[in-house]
C-alpha cells in the first residue's frame, strides 16, 4: 500500500475514533440513547468502504491499531494501546529484572519523544535531551508504536545495547546512536553552599530515597550557617506522586499541596501535616521542561502555597495514574485513569506548572534554540572542545530573587 495513502487512512480512522469518543461522551447527557452508535455505524462504514473499493486489499488490523494508538494520543501521551501478543511481551517484561538506557517517553506527533533522560546514562552520555524523537528502535519505526512496547524494547539485560534513530528537529538528518542497558542508578542528590548564605541542593529524582536525601542536605545546610535554599529540580522525572508531596511537605507546614481527581476516583486532598516541615528558609525552585511527574506535583505545591519562587521553564505536563486494562480479545489499554491538580484546582497535565519568574534554560543544552530544539547534533564534542562553561541563567535569577 502506498505509504502517504497509510497515513492518510490512520488519520481519518484517527479522526473517526475521535468522533465515536465524541459522541458517547455527548451521548450520556441526551435523551437518545442511539447517539453513539450512530458513530460507530459510520466508522464501520468507512473501514468497510475502505476494505472493498481501496485498489488493494489494506491491512485493517494495522489500521485499526494505528486509529487506537492515535486517539490515545489526542487524550493521553502517555497511554498506549497494545495488542494480545505485545500485551505479552510487556508482562513478561515486566517481570523480570532488567537494564534501561535511561529514557523517560512519551508520544508526540505519532512519534515517541523524550521527555527527560537519567543523568549518568547511556542517553545522557550521548546526549540525548528533552524534546528529541525517537523515530526507530532497532530498525522498527515508532509511528503509531504503543509507548509501552516502546519502552519495552529500550529494556533489556544489564551489559547489552539496541541502536535508536534520533531526530533533532531542524536537523534534517536522522542520527543512529547506539545505548547500552544499565541498572537505573540516579546519583545521589548534592548540596553547594554559595557565598551569599544562600544553599543550592540538586537532585535527581524525587523517590523516596531522594526526599530523605534532600531532608538531609537542608539540615546540613542550615547547620553550615545556609539563610536561603535553591531546589534545583530540573530535568527530574523519576518518583512517585506521594514522594511528590512529601517533598513539598518538608518546605509546607500547613495548607492544601494538592488534590487527585478521575472520571470514577473520587476526589483526594492533600493536605500538609505540620510535623513534617524542616525548614521555614526563603526558598526558590528551578524547573525546565524535563521537570515532569513527581518533580512537578512539589513545584505546583510550593508555587500555589507561596512558599517558593518558582524560577526556570515550564514543566512537562504529566502527573496521573495509570491503570492497566485487560480486554477481552487479550489485548490490553494501559490508560491515565486519575490527574493530579495543583493547590489552585487545575490539573498538572494540562499545561504543566508555570514558574512565576520564566528564564530560558541553557545551562546543559548551549546546542538548542530557544525553544529548546536541538540544533547542531555534534555540540556535545563542541562543547567538550570548549572551555568556557555557560551562564546558568535559572540559577542567576534565583539567586537573585533570594538576595533581595
Amino acid at each position: 500500500m502506498n505509504r502517504r495513502f497509510q497515513y492518510a487512512v490512520v488519520s481519518t480512522s484517527t479522526c473517526l475514533v475521535a468522533l465515536l469518543l465524541f459522541g458517547a461522551v455527548r451521548g450520556r447527557s441526551a435523551s437518545n440513547n442511539e447517539q453513539p452508535y450512530r458513530h460507530l455505524a459510520v466508522f464501520s462504514e468507512v473501514l468497510s468502504k475502505i476494505k472493498s473499493d481501496y485498489v488493494e486489499e489494506p491491512d485493517l488490523k494495522g489500521v485499526t491499531a494505528g486509529a487506537l494508538n492515535g486517539l490515545l494520543e489526542s487524550i493521553d501521551p502517555f497511554g498506549s494501546y497494545l495488542s494480545a501478543d505485545q500485551y505479552k511481551q510487556y508482562q513478561k517484561s515486566k517481570a523480570s529484572h532488567k537494564g534501561d538506557v535511561g529514557l523517560i517517553l512519551a508520544r508526540r506527533a505519532g512519534y515517541v519523544s523524550i521527555v527527560s533522560v537519567t543523568p549518568g546514562s547511556s542517553a545522557s552520555k550521548n546526549n540525548l535531551s528533552t524534546g528529541d524523537v525517537i523515530e526507530a528502535i532497532n530498525g522498527v519505526g515508532t509511528r503509531d508504536m504503543p509507548l509501552a512496547y516502546a519502552q519495552m524494547l529500550l529494556q533489556g539485560d544489564p551489559g547489552t545495547s539496541i541502536e535508536v534513530t534520533v531526530l533533532r528537529l531542524r536537523n534534517p538528518e536522522p542520527a543512529k546512536v547506539s545505548l547500552a542497558r544499565a541498572a537505573a542508578k540516579y546519583p545521589d542528590a548534592s548540596l553547594k553552599s554559595l557565598d551569599n548564605h544562600i544553599a543550592v541542593i540538586q537532585s535527581y529524582s524525587v523517590d523516596s530515597t531522594h526526599v530523605d536525601q534532600i531532608a538531609a542536605r537542608v539540615k546540613e545546610a542550615e547547620k553550615n550557617g545556609a539563610k536561603k535554599i535553591i531546589l534545583d529540580l530540573r530535568n527530574v522525572a523519576h518518583g512517585q506522586a506521594a514522594d511528590g508531596l512529601r517533598l513539598a511537605n518538608l518546605f509546607v507546614g500547613s495548607g492544601t499541596l494538592g488534590s487527585l481527581m478521575g472520571q470514577k476516583t473520587a476526589r483526594q486532598d492533600f493536605a500538609a501535616e505540620g510535623k513534617l516541615q524542616i525548614t521555614k528558609l526563603p526558598m526558590a525552585v528551578l524547573t525546565n521542561r524535563g521537570t515532569a511527574g513527581a518533580a512537578e506535583i512539589a513545584a505546583s505545591a510550593l508555587l500555589d502555597t507561596k512558599r517558593a519562587e518558582l524560577v526556570g521553564e515550564r514543566t512537562y505536563g504529566y502527573a496521573g495514574v495509570q491503570k492497566e486494562i485487560t480486554l477481552d480479545d487479550g489485548s490490553a489499554l494501559i490508560l491515565t485513569t486519575a490527574k493530579y491538580n495543583a493547590a489552585s484546582g487545575k490539573p498538572i497535565s494540562e499545561t504543566g506548572v508555570v514558574p512565576n519568574h520564566p528564564v530560558i534554560d541553557t545551562s546543559d543544552n548551549d546546542d538548542e534554540d530557544e525553544d529548546g530544539v536541538q540544533v547542531d547534533p555534534d555540540a556535545a564534542k563542541k562543547k567538550a572542545a570548549t572551555p568556557a562553561a555557560t551562564e546558568d541563567a535559572p540559577l542567576k535569577k534565583a539567586i537573585e530573587i533570594l538576595s533581595k
